[in-house]
């Protein structure tokens, strides 16, 4: 082999792992702690951009559409987001993550020091409240 294509084949065998970089990183990485988050999601990875399932289905979200959320009467900071492609899709054991009709927002707020909450819903209006919800998972980062 000729030292051209020596120096080639490395330039491009270093310059691969800059282009193959992983979607998440542990961060995003959430362990399900509720029965119901256990039983439908599974652990999930979870960014400002979608949510995947421990089965690998995802939704990806189409943007932010508030920073702040009523849970039990009290105002939380949260991020609701709207649902790119509303769809409620098939999970563990066949469950389904909403059943009540495609998923059109997700918010998330803190739940103790190193626990998370998930509310899914189905309305064409953002959420504002957990009132609102048909399902909802707790997991710990």
């Amino acid at each position: 082999m000729s030292l051209v294509r020596i120096g080639l084949l490395a330039a491009i065998v270093s310059a691969a792992p800059v282009g193959v970089a992983a979607a998440y990183t542990d961060e995003d990485s959430y362990t399900a702690v509720s029965g119901t988050a256990m039983s439908v999601t599974g652990d999930i990875q979870f960014d400002d951009f979608g949510i995947t399932f421990a089965n690998g289905e995802t939704l990806k979200f189409a943007e932010l559409v508030d920073d702040h959320f009523s849970v039990g009467g009290e105002d939380v900071p949260a991020s609701v987001y709207r649902v790119g492609r509303p769809r409620d899709p098939q999970l563990e054991n066949g469950n389904r993550l909403c059943g009540a009709g495609p998923v059109t927002f997700i918010a998330s707020w803190a739940s103790g020091e190193s626990g998370s909450v998930i509310a899914v819903f189905t309305g064409e209006d953002a959420p504002s409240s957990d009132d609102e919800m048909c399902a909802s998972y707790t997991y710990e980062q």
